[in-house]
């Protein structure tokens, strides 16, 4: 068994396409599917079902992927550690990252990092389930650490430790019956027609946990995954929506509500796999970004 089938039966398995497994890898898709069969014959079972149309893992090669993804990463660290006697950091870092990071200056951490690890490459990634998905993708090892919200406690197997907190503030457009009035209660807003992130987003989930400490249901008909569409829909003045209060501040067009006892807090944290090693380049970005808070 070598590296690079193992290399090759990742990336299949992530994409779920010979085809883009082999664009990914940058070699021709023969090769890809070469490699994917001399790896079944060496473990006596297919690791993948093949159709005309699609491409799924069996349940042999759903039980291989973990084990293969840290042959990689112990391998790529065993490399790095070697890079590293020559004075520098090498290898590659992929971080989950979230549309607001309040306090947190990504873009000044990456380029004070790069400046200072011009060989180690970093790639930051986005979930279209925010911060679960980030949960699941450092769980499997796709990616290495995570800027996650965490409303509840930390799943087991994450390393978690909170950078920064944010007040999430009810706002509606200016027609809107609230605006303009006073201080409104949790449970006043039960009837409200609420626009949101999709579930699984850290300002979703915390909104969500404050309506069902109350036993309160709301109506979720809109969900959005940007920042500038759910503020737009609520400028319209039909539906009402939690936003974090430097996002709120940044759209002059809508009026904040203040809730009467209740201050709903949203937290950005720091998290990793408690499980596996990280490499030296992921623990100097992690380094990176706790610096960004306290200094």
């Amino acid at each position: 068994m070598e590296l690079r089938q193992l290399e090759y039966f990742v990336a299949v398995a992530e994409e779920l396409s010979f085809t883009k497994a082999a664009r990914r890898l940058r070699v021709v898709q023969s090769g890809v599917s070469t490699a994917i069969r001399a790896l079944e014959r060496e473990v006596g079972a297919a690791l993948f079902k093949r159709d005309s149309r699609h491409v799924r893992l069996t349940d042999a090669g759903a039980a291989m992927l973990p084990n293969a993804r840290a042959t990689l990463a112990a391998a790529r660290a065993a490399h790095d550690a070697v890079q590293e006697q020559h004075g520098e950091l090498h290898g590659a870092v992929v971080m989950g990252s979230m549309l607001s990071t309040p306090g947190i200056d990504v873009p000044g951490v990456l380029g004070r990092f790069h400046r200072a690890n011009p060989a180690v490459r970093v790639r930051i990634q986005y979930s279209p389930s925010g911060s679960r998905g980030h949960v699941h993708a450092l769980l499997d090892g796709t990616i290495d650490v995570a800027l996650a919200s965490f409303p509840k406690r930390p799943p087991p197997g994450l390393s978690v430790e909170p950078l920064a907190t944010e007040v999430l503030r009810l706002t509606c457009g200016p027609a809107h019956r609230l605006a303009g009035g006073g201080p409104v209660r949790m449970e006043d807003l039960a009837d409200e027609i609420f626009v949101e992130f999709p579930e699984g987003w850290g300002t979703r989930d915390a909104a969500d946990l404050a309506f069902d400490r109350r036993g309160l249901h709301r109506s979720v008909p809109l969900e959005s995954p940007d920042y500038a569409t759910t503020a737009a829909l609520i400028e319209q003045g039909h539906v009402v929506g939690f936003l974090p209060d430097s996002v709120a501040a940044a759209y002059p067009g809508l009026v904040i509500v203040p809730i009467a006892g209740e201050d709903l807090v949203w937290n950005v944290s720091l998290a990793s796999s408690a499980s596996r090693p990280l490499s030296r380049p992921v623990l100097a970005l992690m380094a990176e970004l706790r610096r960004s808070v306290t200094g």
